[in-house]
C-alpha cells in the first residue's frame, strides 16, 4: 500500500484559511493577487521534505533561522512563522503558529479525518489500555465483515494501514498526525482510534481533526511542572478541548469533576455516560464476579445487557472497559462484536500478568506511573488479592512529572507491604537522587520495609527472591518499554515482563532445589 500525498493548494488559499481562523497578521514579500497564482505542491514543518514548490512552516519557539534557509535552497516558494526572518521568499505572518500548524496540515492532507470515524480517548490514566480494548472490539467486527482493521495512535504503537511501528509521541505532531490519517483513508480503513494527550490539546496539534467520540475517562493531579502544564487548571482545561471537535461525547461519571465535563460535553451533539456503578449512567456494571482468567461483568447498555468477560484482576480496567464499549456503541457496533472482542484482548505493559507455576507468585507489568495509577492498581490488587503480600517496584522519570515522586511514594508507603526503589528513565537527572525523593515520601507515610537497587533488572530479581509467603510482585513505570531514557539517549532495557519472567522461574527453581 502506497503513502498517501498531499494536494497541492494555492498560497491564496492557505493565507484564506488563516484569515478565516484570525490567526493571519499580514501578508509579506508578495501582493495578495499574486498568491492566487503560487501553487504550493506541499505543505511541511520539516526542512529535510521541503521540496520546489512546498511552503515551509517554521515550528516553535526554539525554530532556528538555518531550517528556513535550508528549506529555501531546497525550493520552498513560501513561509508561515510568528517571525519575520527577512529573506527572499514571500511570509504568511501569523500570531498563532501552532494552530497555523493543524490547520495547514489538516488542509495540506485533504481533512482525512472526514471520510474516517475517528475515536479518541484523554485521561489521566487509561488512554492506552482504552484505545487498545477499542482497536480490537473494532477488528473484531472487522474480520465478521470482511473489512479492514482499525488504525490505531497510541503511546506504544501505531498502525496507520500503510505503516506501523513504535510511537514516540502519544499523538503525533500535527504534520504526521494528518499524515497518518491520510494514510489509513487511502488504505480503506474506516476506523481511526487514538489517544489525545493534554499537550497535544494544549499546542493544537489536533486542531483540524473531526473527531466521531470522543471520550474523558478520569482526571486527576499529574504532568503539573514548568515544561507541561504549570497548573491543575492548564492540564483540565486542555483536555476539556477534545469535545469542541467531537460529534459525541463519552464520559465517566465516577470521575472527579464531573459535573465540568458534562458542562463541556454539551458541545457534542450527543453525550454517552458510562460508570462502575449507579443507574444513573447510560453504561454501567451491575455485577463484578473474580475468576482465574480475570473480571466477569455484567454490563447493561441502552443496547443489551450481557456478562463480559475482562482479562484483567482490577476494577478500573473494567472501567475502561465500560468506556470501551460506549465508545463502541456510538460507532455501531454491534452486541455479539463487543461481547467476543473482549475475550482476548491484551494491552503490551498494561495489568500484564505473570503467574509462577506453583502459584506462590503472581507477577504483574502495568504502565501506572504517577501516584494516582499506583494508588488505583494497589487498593484493587489489595482488595482482590487480601490474602497476598504486596510488593511493588518502580521509580520515577527525571526532568518531568517531579511530583510524581512525591505521589507514588506515598501511595506505595501506604498500601505496599515490600517497596523496591529503581530507575525509570531518569533523563538529565541523577536515578539516585529521585530514588531519595522516593524514599522520603515513603518514609513520610509510614514503617514500609524498602529499599533502593538503582539497576532495575537486579531490583526486580531482588524484589522476586525475597519473597517469602504468597505474594503479588508487581513492577510498574515503563510497562513494555525496550528502552531506558538517560541523558537523553534512549538505551536498550530488556522489557520489565522479560526481566520479570526470568525472575520468576530462578525463584522457582531455587524454591525446588
Amino acid at each position: 500500500m502506497n503513502a498517501a500525498v498531499q494536494i497541492p493548494q494555492s498560497l491564496g488559499a492557505y493565507a484564506a484559511l488563516l484569515e478565516s481562523d484570525g490567526i493571519l497578521a499580514e501578508v509579506r514579500g508578495a501582493a495578495p493577487e499574486k498568491l492566487e497564482r503560487i501553487t504550493a505542491s506541499l505543505a511541511t514543518d520539516d526542512s529535510r521534505e521541503a521540496a520546489p514548490g512546498s511552503l515551509f512552516v517554521c515550528k516553535g519557539a526554539a525554530f532556528k533561522r538555518d531550517h528556513l534557509i535550508d528549506a529555501i535552497a531546497a525550493g520552498a516558494t513560501a513561509y508561515v512563522s510568528e517571525t519575520d526572518y527577512d529573506v527572499s521568499i514571500p511570509l504568511l505572518l501569523v500570531t498563532n503558529i501552532r494552530r497555523a500548524l493543524g490547520l495547514i496540515a489538516d488542509a495540506a492532507w485533504g481533512h482525512p479525518s472526514g471520510d474516517l470515524e475517528v475515536c479518541a480517548f484523554t485521561g489521566t490514566k487509561g488512554k492506552t489500555t482504552c484505545a487498545y480494548y477499542l482497536k480490537h472490539l473494532l477488528d473484531a467486527r472487522a474480520r465478521r465483515l470482511g473489512g479492514k482493521p482499525a488504525g490505531l495512535f497510541s503511546t506504544v504503537d501505531y498502525f496507520d494501514g500503510v505503516g506501523a511501528g513504535s510511537s514516540s509521541l502519544t499523538t503525533p505532531e500535527s504534520f504526521q498526525l494528518e499524515r497518518q490519517l491520510a494514510n489509513a483513508r487511502g488504505a480503506g480503513l474506516e476506523h481511526v482510534v487514538m489517544e489525545a494527550s493534554s499537550q497535544a490539546l494544549k499546542f493544537e496539534r489536533t486542531l483540524g481533526v473531526d473527531f466521531a467520540v470522543g471520550a474523558f475517562i478520569n482526571i486527576g493531579e499529574d504532568h503539573i511542572s514548568p515544561i507541561e502544564h504549570p497548573t491543575f487548571e492548564d492540564y483540565f482545561a486542555s483536555k476539556l478541548k477534545l469535545f469542541a471537535q467531537s460529534r459525541c461525547a463519552v464520559v465517566n461519571l465516577d470521575m472527579d469533576h464531573v459535573d465540568r465535563v458534562l458542562e463541556a460535553a454539551r458541545a457534542c451533539p450527543r453525550t454517552l455516560t458510562y460508570a462502575l456503578e449507579g443507574r444513573r449512567a447510560d453504561v454501567f456494571a451491575e455485577d463484578l464476579t473474580h475468576t482465574e482468567q480475570g473480571v466477569v461483568a455484567r454490563v447493561r447498555t441502552p443496547a443489551f445487557t450481557r456478562d463480559i468477560e475482562i482479562a484483567t484482576p482490577v476494577a478500573f480496567n473494567v472501567s475502561n472497559a465500560l468506556a470501551t464499549i460506549a465508545c463502541a456503541l456510538a460507532l455501531g457496533v454491534e452486541e455479539e462484536d463487543i461481547v467476543n472482542g473482549f475475550r482476548d484482548v491484551r494491552v503490551p505493559g498494561r495489568m500484564e500478568l505473570y503467574p509462577a507455576p506453583s502459584g506462590r507468585v503472581l507477577g504483574v507489568v502495568d504502565y501506572a506511573h504517577n501516584g494516582m495509577s499506583l494508588t488505583t492498581l494497589l487498593t484493587d490488587l489489595r482488595a482482590n488479592y487480601p490474602d497476598r503480600e504486596l510488593a511493588v517496584v518502580f521509580g520515577a522519570t527525571g526532568g518531568k512529572g517531579i511530583d510524581r515522586r512525591e505521589t507514588m511514594g506515598e501511595a506505595a508507603g501506604r498500601l505496599a507491604d515490600r517497596i523496591v526503589i529503581t530507575e525509570d528513565d531518569p533523563g538529565p537527572e541523577d536515578p539516585s537522587d529521585i530514588a531519595h525523593a522516593i524514599a522520603q515520601a515513603v518514609e513520610r507515610v509510614g514503617n514500609v520495609p524498602h529499599q533502593v537497587i538503582l539497576d532495575r533488572v537486579e531490583a526486580i530479581r531482588t524484589c522476586v527472591r525475597e519473597t517469602e509467603r504468597p505474594a503479588l510482585v508487581i513492577v510498574t513505570g515503563k510497562g513494555s518499554d525496550a528502552y531506558m531514557l538517560r541523558n537523553g539517549v534512549h538505551e536498550p532495557y530488556v522489557p520489565d515482563g522479560v526481566t520479570l519472567e526470568r525472575a520468576l522461574e530462578e525463584f522457582e527453581g531455587a524454591e525446588r532445589a
